[in-house]
């Protein structure tokens, strides 16, 4: 991919090369940019950029891939306790910078972490608003102290970073995304690559190509709406209770 390339807007659409490219990490393209065009269309292909900062644009399609099948979702009988007892206040798209700034601010050892470089705020920013990228936010009291951000095509959600402050709080920040996920007809949660953390909800790893089919098949539904605000659900009636 050429190191200067236009920036597209929404409804342009850019070709990546095919995933079978990708090497064996799973880095399919070099360069580029993060304009609302490109990202989109690499969701749309399976891709989506991870680099470090003055560094390339790096856009990967990893093989094997890490999902999460609302159907294979799952919660801890320790967790669903806490999620009803809990002092948490959660609400959807209110501080998305603030989100992405935290998760940029989280350290984590051996996993994707201060990769979220001020022009990955500023290319999800322009998704955001624009009705594609969305935040979960977990209060205590008025302190931010978890939450999550991703994108959402289709029935499809591409989760990309999440962080806690406090034990729990990005555990309860995304069982409350997936109920809201799941009562609005989601048929699958992009994870990336592995965590444990994610592995614990019943995510798993599966081959590329069967990702890429479940994908095309989330594509052909339709958009969930554009503007998450307020509308955080209030219980946990679609989801299964875990050992």
């Amino acid at each position: 991919m050429p190191k200067e390339f236009p920036h597209l807007g929404e409804h342009e659409y850019f070709v990546f090369p095919p995933v079978s490219e990708a090497g064996v990490e799973g880095v399919l393209a070099v360069g580029g940019n993060l304009s609302p065009g490109m990202l989109l269309s690499a969701y749309r292909q399976g891709v989506f950029p991870w680099y470090s900062p003055g560094d390339p644009i790096l856009w990967w399609s990893p093989n094997p891939r890490f999902v999460l099948l609302p159907e294979d979702f799952h919660v801890s009988r320790s967790l669903r306790k806490a999620v009803r007892l809990s002092e948490f206040t959660v609400t959807f798209d209110t501080e998305f910078d603030s989100v992405v700034a935290a998760c940029g601010e989280t350290p984590r050892p051996g996993q994707r972490g201060t990769w979220i470089t001020d022009e990955i705020m500023e290319g999800y920013g322009r998704l955001h608003r624009l009705g594609y990228a969305h935040s979960v936010e977990v209060w205590r009291s008025e302190d931010l102290v978890g939450g999550l951000y991703g994108v959402s095509l289709g029935a499809c959600f591409f989760g990309e970073s999440m962080f806690s402050r406090v034990t729990d709080a990005s555990k309860v920040g995304f069982v409350f995304l997936m109920e809201f996920l799941v009562t609005n007809g989601c048929r699958l949660v992009d994870c990336q690559v592995y965590t444990e953390h994610l592995a614990s909800f019943g995510a798993d790893e599966i081959p590329r190509s069967e990702f890429l089919s479940l994908l095309a098949e989330a594509l052909e539904a339709p958009d969930l709406p554009d503007s998450w605000y307020g509308l955080v659900p209030t219980g946990l009636e679609a989801i299964k209770l875990g050992p």
